[in-house]
């Protein structure tokens, strides 16, 4: 019998690395489509300007952290986590996803640990996430790392059937 050891990664992207970001997140939406409030077809007519200049921003900005997952080198996780516009304390995570490849394998838990950190050492009092319904795996994950349901469920987006339950996690 033999055994792998993947070796999981997680580091911040870095402001230059909009071309893996775009990759990462078209293949994300591509994926799981019912996961996000975006959509590919939203996503996939930006212009490499919009997508140099979102992660550029984000890399220097201190209010963001834009996290890749690697498994034995090759990308194969996104997360971002960004402090609320209209709270400062409260820190959000989008984008949380890892590739068919990297699942079970310890990466989204890892992602997240990076995230919770991170928000920690800014000093947010809070980290809240939407997880949308039916999607089991990530909302186990996310109790587990002691993440809360508050309210009711939502639609993913204005006219949308499909729910998203918010989850805070208190820092």
């Amino acid at each position: 019998m033999t055994s792998s050891c993947n070796t999981i990664t997680v580091r911040p992207l870095a402001g230059d690395e909009w071309p893996l970001y775009r990759a990462l997140r078209l293949r994300s939406l591509a994926d799981a489509p019912a996961a996000f409030g975006s959509t590919l077809a939203a996503e996939q007519d930006r212009a490499d300007a919009d997508w140099a200049w979102r992660l550029g921003l984000a890399a220097t900005s201190g209010r963001d952290r834009p996290l890749v997952a690697e498994l034995d080198g090759a990308a194969a996780g996104l997360a971002w986590a960004k402090f609320d516009a209209h709270d400062p304390q409260v820190v959000n995570l989008f984008q949380m996803w890892v590739a068919p490849e990297g699942r079970g394998q310890g990466a989204a838990a890892a992602l997240l640990a990076d995230a919770v950190a991170w928000a920690r050492s800014r000093n947010a009092r809070t980290m809240q996430l939407g997880v949308t319904e039916g999607n089991d795996a990530a909302r186990k994950l996310y109790e587990r790392a002691g993440f809360c349901a508050v309210g009711v469920p939502q639609p993913v987006r204005p006219g949308d059937a499909r729910l998203e339950q918010m989850m805070r996690l208190a820092l």
